[in-house]
């Protein structure tokens, strides 16, 4: 799929309980890595930044580690039109434990957390090596992660699991009370995200449960397999970085980080939702490069006649 622009993707980190420590990590490790996939990575936790206005401008949001009920009902409505008007999802860990009884959100995502045993080293199994995000991963990869369970089988609303955690490489004590279906759900993701509604133009969703510790975002494997998420699911053709008659998306032309002036192919985005100009203007820029062109041409000039 040709990029015709820079995407741009909101990190949305709000949460309203438990606060994992890695979330600063996690968003340093996505703008550090920005530039290598043409994405400007900028980040909130102020859920009235969900408005149609706002999220128009994002080729995909991505969920890191929330929980609890992270937007109200304003926030849910434009979410759900964004979704609607092609707007593409990722969710990352702890994204699966929020908005738990808003359905579109939990269709969205594939499934809702249940419990997770004691964090521990594990083996997770890589069930489809096609995809961009498990491509680069062993067969048998070994992790130190918590291994999620639950609420129901992410593959009833239509999603692909492409990484499943075998069962007998850790303890889990249990109790399970749901059916998640086998083999055991770790990441998938879904061509057309099933929280759009009908009538509604689907955007791609993609979601991992692993993340947990800041050394993971650390992790170069780990990393690629976030980054090769985030790559599949903004090649939708569903938003504007992509397709120029979409509805949503960066319409911006396609530039390196150098001219956007965002450092290392990011963007920070505070509670108030501006943006940290860039410290260097283009315009001061071209003006420093045309005053030495003409300094140059009057120093030889002043040669020739001497």
């Amino acid at each position: 799929m040709a990029q015709t622009a820079q995407a741009k993707v909101l990190i949305y980190s709000a949460t309203r309980e438990f606060r994992h420590d890695s979330i600063p990590t996690a968003i340093q490790a996505l703008q550090s890595k920005g530039s290598s996939i043409n994405v400007v990575f900028d980040n909130t936790e102020d859920q009235t930044q969900f408005t149609d206005d706002n999220l128009a401008a994002y080729d995909a949001v991505l969920f890191l580690d929330n929980n609890g009920e992270v937007l109200d009902d304003a926030g849910k409505a434009a979410f759900q039109r964004y979704l609607n008007r092609g707007g593409n999802f990722v969710g990352v860990h702890s994204a699966s434990d929020c908005l738990r009884n808003d359905t579109f959100y939990g269709n969205e995502l594939g499934a809702h957390f249940d419990y997770h045993p004691v964090l521990q080293n594990a083996t997770v199994d890589v069930i489809d090596s096609s995809h961009p995000s498990t491509s680069m991963l062993p067969a048998q990869w070994k992790v130190q992660d918590e291994m999620y369970n639950f609420k129901s089988d992410p593959r009833a609303v239509g999603a692909v699991v492409i990484l499943s955690a075998d069962e007998s490489s850790y303890e889990d004590p249990g109790p399970r009370k749901f059916d998640q279906g086998s083999p055991h759900p770790t990441a998938w993701y879904q061509e057309h995200g099933a929280g759009v509604e009908s009538g509604g133009v689907a955007g791609r969703s993609f979601y991992t449960s692993l993340g947990h510790l800041n050394e993971t975002w650390h992790d170069d494997l780990f990393m690629a397999h976030v980054l090769g998420g985030i790559t599949w699911t903004l090649q939708s053709n569903t938003t504007r970085a992509f397709n120029s008659s979409a509805q949503v998306g960066n319409s911006g032309a396609a530039a390196s980080s150098s001219s956007t002036g965002f450092a290392g192919g990011a963007s920070t985005t505070d509670t108030t939702g501006s943006t940290s100009p860039s410290a260097n203007p283009p315009s001061a820029a071209v003006s420093s490069v045309v005053l030495m062109s003409f300094l140059a041409l009057v120093t030889g000039a002043m040669f020739f006649v001497s």
